[in-house]
């Protein structure tokens, strides 16, 4: 994989520190095109209809789309309500997963929910979802806790928080900055990863969230856990043997994949969303 490869997907393998200024530079300009926004939802683009309804599920609930994109993707489809953000605009990354602009959320929001691109949920859920994150405190965060299955219930160092659906705050996610934790692959090499410490973190699992499970156990973080009933909508690959994966270049393409195995109109349907679809 290559360096760029690495830091679109968010992995600290992939950070030269030379590139901070640019990340300042690009955090300044994502605050700019967010203005007074209040509660921003994260909705990562790479199919246009499903993100549609994940915009129109957050706006019902009072929050703003805030939609980014990977540049793999099409042209994503807004709603009047919605912000979008280039977030690869600085960057010219070939790929860009989520976590690259949630890793930075304090330096551009003051609190940011988020969820993957192929999860949907009910209007009832999505509503108590945004009451969970509009009562975080700042200094906290909300997120799902993932121990691996059975097999890793005790292989503590493969524990770790799930990006899949969350929301952080501005204290929270700039403690995990400060600290050397926070949502990137191989926290380890955080550039402010303490030096006494970075073979014993170096014994972690690599997968991005380790640092959030990391930041709680050893540095004080409060994640308040999101009860698994929240993902029964989640359109995965993961326990489905019948999943067709689709590459290109020896990378998954979720933009084609989630067309080919789910039928969002059935999803819809499943959780009473029909009237949402475009």
């Amino acid at each position: 994989m290559s360096q760029l490869a690495q830091l679109g997907k968010g992995d600290w393998e992939g950070f030269n520190p030379e590139l901070l200024p640019v990340f300042q530079k690009a955090a300044a300009s994502w605050r700019r095109e967010l203005g007074s926004t209040q509660k921003p939802w994260l909705c990562w683009h790479v199919d246009p209809d499903w993100c549609m309804l994940q915009q129109r599920l957050v706006l019902s609930a009072g929050w703003t789309p805030v939609v980014g994109a990977d540049p793999r993707s099409p042209k994503p489809k807004l709603l009047p309500e919605s912000i979008y953000i280039d977030f690869n605009q600085d960057f010219n990354l070939p790929l860009m997963w989520p976590h690259f602009p949630i890793e930075w959320a304090h330096a551009w929001t003051e609190r940011l929910a988020f969820w993957h691109a192929d999860l949907i949920c009910s209007r009832q859920d999505v509503q108590e979802l945004a009451a969970i994150f509009e009562r975080l405190p700042d200094g906290e965060m909300a997120a799902v806790l993932s121990r691996g299955g059975l097999r890793q219930l005790f292989h503590f160092r493969h524990h770790r928080y799930w990006e899949v659906l969350g929301c952080t705050t501005r204290g929270a996610s700039a403690n995990q900055y400060q600290t050397g934790t926070g949502w990137w692959r191989n926290f380890f090499l955080h550039p402010n990863t303490p030096d006494a410490e970075r073979a014993v973190r170096q014994r972690y699992y690599y997968d991005s969230g380790v640092g959030i499970m990391y930041w709680k156990r050893h540095c004080g973080g409060v994640v308040r856990r999101i009860p698994d009933s929240y993902l029964a909508g989640h359109c995965t690959s993961i326990n489905n043997s019948a999943f067709k994966t689709i590459r290109v270049n020896k990378e998954r393409v979720l933009s084609q994949e989630l067309s080919v195995n789910f039928s969002l109109v059935e999803v819809a349907k499943r959780f009473g969303v029909t009237d949402l679809l475009g």
